[in-house]
Formats: structure tokens, sequence, C-alpha cells
């Protein structure tokens, strides 16, 4: 039967594959990788042996209707991105509402995404939150980051290690100083580490150190920066 899987993929540790996800990889008829390269490497770590078709962000406008037809008329295809849930911040969205309008069915296997552990392990509210993913690298960056230190709840934003000081630098700018965030960088590898303090407090660790890695920001919302000032104030009182 023809369908579409979405298959998460480990954002580090390798052990992070599930059962389920190794199963489907073996059995469908073509792998959709956003990197050929990355996901072979996965693939040979698995021992699974199938035919690639590379499915990237360069390329999906362009093949994203060949993609489905092939479906259509009758194979099996999993999409993989290098790392997490496709989708999410990475190629996916266009080929799923394709098959959605065609009515090939969907199925989203569950599994690993960066901002998840990087949320519950921040210590900042996590039964509301807002996911920004990577923000605009120039037009419409500092709109952008106006929004974001007024949003009520926590804001994750998705940064690489190369901007992660300067877009740290420009929230103290809109939300102050004082904020409380979280940076988690190479979540599940060995090297692992989760910076947790104020905006300013995590930009002078950061600061003096090579920062590597992927980076997920956990940022308090505007709401609960609000609460603890009045908690503070009573407090004092």
């Amino acid at each position: 039967m023809s369908k579409l899987y979405l298959v998460p993929t480990p954002i580090g540790n390798m052990e992070d594959i599930t059962l389920r996800a190794i199963r489907i990889l073996k059995e469908v008829d073509v792998i959709l990788a956003e990197d050929t390269r990355t996901s072979g490497n996965l693939l040979r770590h698995l021992d699974i042996s199938k035919p690639m078709t590379a499915f990237h962000i360069r390329n999906e406008h362009q093949v994203v209707e060949h993609i489905a037809d092939r479906i259509e008329a009758g194979e099996t295809m999993a999409l993989v991105t290098d790392a997490g849930t496709p989708a999410i911040s990475d190629p996916g969205f266009l080929l799923v509402r394709e098959c959605v309008k065609r009515n090939i069915e969907v199925e989203c296997l569950p599994g690993a995404t960066a901002f998840v552990p990087a949320l519950v392990n921040s210590g900042l509210p996590a039964e509301k939150f807002i996911f920004e993913g990577f923000l605009p690298h120039k037009k419409g960056r500092q709109t952008k980051l106006k929004a974001v230190a007024e949003y009520p709840y926590t804001t994750i934003l998705y940064e690489s290690p190369f901007r992660l000081v300067k877009t740290l630098q420009q929230l103290i700018e809109v939300c102050g100083p004082d904020r409380q965030v979280s940076v988690a960088r190479e979540l599940t590898k060995i090297h692992e580490e989760n910076a947790r303090g104020t905006l300013a407090e995590v930009l002078a660790h950061f600061s003096q150190k090579e920062v590597k890695g992927e980076i997920v920001i956990v940022l308090q919302g505007a709401n609960e920066a609000d609460s603890e000032m009045d908690d503070d104030s009573e407090s004092e009182a």
C-alpha cells in the first residue's frame, strides 16, 4: 500500500533511533533524504540498504509533485532529515501538504526532536510555549526579535553556534539583561551542555569559549518575567 512515512532520526546519539523507525526504513521502497551522505552513514550503522533520493530545501519545490506521483503510483517512501523530525525547521511540509491534497496516506512516527528535551530541561515553564525555529538572518530580524521579547510564554529558538553570541546580545537589547534563558548545546552527545541563567550571565559564559554544535535557546516569556518582578517587589515590601 502506497504511503509516506515521516521518520525521525537521532539528533546526536545513535541509540535514540526507535525500533519502529528501523523497521519502517527496512520496509519502504525508497528513502527521501535531506543529505544522502548523512543519511547513508545512519543507514550503514543500522545495516540498512535502500535506494535514496535527495529531498532538501533547494529542490523540494521542483520535485514534490514527482515524488507524490510515485507514491500515488504505489511506492512507499520514508522521509528523513539530517537529524530530528522532518518538517520541524526542515523540509517536509510541502510534501505532506501535497500528499494530503491527493488523499495519500501520511504517517508520522514519534521520535527525536531537539526542542522538546531543551524545553523540558530548561527549568522554564513548559505547559505553554512558542516555537519560532530559526530567526531571520537579515530582513525582518529586528522585527522578529522585538516580537519574541513580548511573547507571553516560554519561547524556543534554533541558532547556529556562529551566531549564538550575537543573538544573545540582541536578545538583551530587546528583553533586558535579566530575562531568564537556557541554552542547550550538543543535545544527546558526549559534550552536551545546558547553560542556564539570565541573558547577561549566559552571554558572558559563551563569550569566553568557542561555541560548537547545534544550539537551542529557551527564553523565559514576558508574562513569567513580569510575574517574577512582581514577586520580588512583594518580598521586598
